[in-house]
Formats: structure tokens, sequence, C-alpha cells
């Protein structure tokens, strides 16, 4: 056998087995983790939003993709159960919404890939090293917390210029809430404006901070985005109109639900954004090289009709500023 000849056998030996890896991988079916702390109801729109993204990148689940979905229905200590199974599976990628779930995630695994569909600020959560370069295994979309709160209560003091006490719905799980806390009494005095927190646990809590709120005399709600927050919406939404508290959201539904009004991240945008990440991944990037992305579109939404309920007029200074008016 010549050499000329052997070399040729060789070549052609390595492009095989760029074929075959090739072939597998095309026909290979990946596991996708989905770790959200609500209902399947109340995630059901962004739920579809991160599903047609992936349909519009060539994902169909059931040929190429599998997604396995676990809902922990607002209750956060099912969570790192939830993402247990999810690293038993061998899944190929977690997807969370939520930052008590990327937190969950992250403690249970340190080598499958995560994707937050949203996060508060990462960095300082402990997630990733930097939002350029995340170093780890986490890598996704970041609210950038800072900025949301700060525009949320000058928001408030824009609407109610009198304002003087703003309540604060506070859930302790995880350190998202806190540095949003840490925000806010950072934000308000150069705005005139103190911060009453009113911390929950349970359900059994809203009443009595609500209650608190009206002894103190609060001038506005505002309600941080999170697993509690969220899975409690409606009753929150209730008891702030039995209240007449005017209220602050960061997410859209919980105006269309009732609330005043919400100034944050679009949510449906972030889901989409989330699918092209699990892509980037399938394909073989990793997350460590993946900057984590920061929101491109704010949505500002009032509820004129809940603001007639509670008494309250609308400057049209901040009426004219809303995205969406719901009457």
């Amino acid at each position: 056998m010549t050499k000329k000849f052997f070399l040729w056998l060789q070549a052609l030996y390595v492009v095989a087995n760029v074929f075959v890896a090739q072939a597998q991988q095309a026909g290979k079916v990946f596991r996708i983790g989905y770790l959200n702390s609500n209902t399947p109801s109340a995630a059901a729109a962004r739920t579809e939003e991160f599903r047609q993204s992936l349909r519009e990148l060539g994902y169909v689940e059931g040929k190429n993709i599998v997604i396995e979905y676990r809902y922990a229905e607002g209750k956060l200590d099912r969570l790192p159960a939830l993402v247990t199974e999810l690293v038993h599976i061998k899944v190929d990628v977690i997807v969370t919404a939520g930052n008590e779930a990327v937190q969950a995630a992250k403690n249970a695994t340190q080598m499958i890939p995560i994707v937050m569909a949203f996060s508060g600020d990462p960095v300082a959560a402990g997630f990733v090293e930097s939002l350029s370069r995340p170093g780890g295994n986490i890598t996704g979309i970041s609210r950038i917390n800072v900025e949301l709160t700060a525009k949320q209560l000058e928001l408030l003091k824009e609407t109610i210029p009198k304002i003087v006490l703003v309540a604060f719905l506070l859930n302790r799980e995880g350190r998202v809430p806190e540095l949003a806390l840490k925000d806010a009494q950072a934000a308000a005095p150069s705005l005139g404006l103190r911060v009453q927190t009113l911390e929950l646990r349970t359900r059994d809590d809203l009443e009595p901070a609500f209650q608190s709120a009206v002894r103190e005399r609060a001038g506005a709600l505002l309600v941080l985005p999170g697993g509690f927050n969220s899975f409690h919406r409606k009753r929150i939404v209730e008891l702030a109109a039995k209240e007449r508290l005017p209220s602050m959201f960061g997410r859209p539904e919980a105006v269309e639900s009732g609330g005043l009004m919400s100034y944050g991240a679009t949510p449906i945008h972030e889901f989409r954004r989330a699918a092209i990440y699990v892509d980037k991944i399938l394909r073989g990037r990793t997350p460590a090289d993946l900057p984590v992305e920061q929101p491109m579109k704010f949505e500002f939404v009032v509820n004129l009709k809940t603001a007639k309920q509670i008494g309250l007029t609308i400057p049209p200074n901040v009426l004219v500023r809303a995205d969406r008016v719901i009457k």
C-alpha cells in the first residue's frame, strides 16, 4: 500500500466519520426541560410563544424535540424536586421561567445548560459572572431591575404627585426580591418617597399586609414580579381594589386582571428570545460564551376602569405615555 493511497484512505475515513456524526445529530431528538414557578394556565401565553418560536426555528415536538414541562403552581418549595427530575432524565437544556426557578436549576446542575427566559439582575443574584461573558452553564434574558424599579416609582409619583409612602410587597424567596427592595429604597428619596416593606410568606399574610399599608397611610402599592406574587396576583388585585390602593406591577397580566398600572419588559418577547438561545445551545454553543441579553422592549399599561373604581384620575401627561390603555 503506497503512502499516497494510505493518506487518501485516512482522509476518506475522517470524512465518513464526520458524515455519520452529522447524520446522527440530524436524527437526534433533543429533550428540553421547561421549569416554571407558576401554573400551566397562567403561563399558557408565554409557553405558546416559546413553542411557536421553536417551530419557526425548525423544531417540532415529537419529531426532533421533546419538551418536559414542570410547573410549581406557585409552591416555590416544589422547584428543587421538579428540577431534580429534569436532571435525572438527562435533558439537553433547561429553560427557567422565574428567578426562583433559575436558582433551583443552578443548585441542581453545573453541567446542563440553563436558559433564563427572564431574570432580574443575574450578576447581582450570582447566576452569571457578567452579562457579556456569563462564564458558567447559565445564560438568557435579564430584566435589569435597577432601572425598572426606579422607573416604576417615578411613574407612581407622576400619577399621584402627593404620594409620600409606597408599600412594597416582598416575598423573600431568592436574592432578587432583596435586590429590588434595595433598588427601591435607593431610588425613593430623590422622588420624595419612602418605602414600607410588607413581607409575605403565605397567602394568609396578604390581608394583614394590606391592613398594615392602610394603617401607615401608604399612597400606592408596588408589586415585584415573582413566583409568589404572580401566583396570588388575583387576590392582590382584589385587595388593592378593596382598599382603593393604586397598584404598580411589573407584568401586564396584573393590569388585565384589574391592577392599575404595570411597567416592565414585554414578557412574550422574552420567551421568544429564550427559544433562540435554546437553538444556539442545541447547535453546539456553550452558555458561557453567549452574552446575557437585556430587554429591548418595555411596555407601560394603564387600566382606566380600575382608576375610576378607586377614584383616581390619571394625569394626561402620564396617560399619553402609555403603550396600552385598558378602558
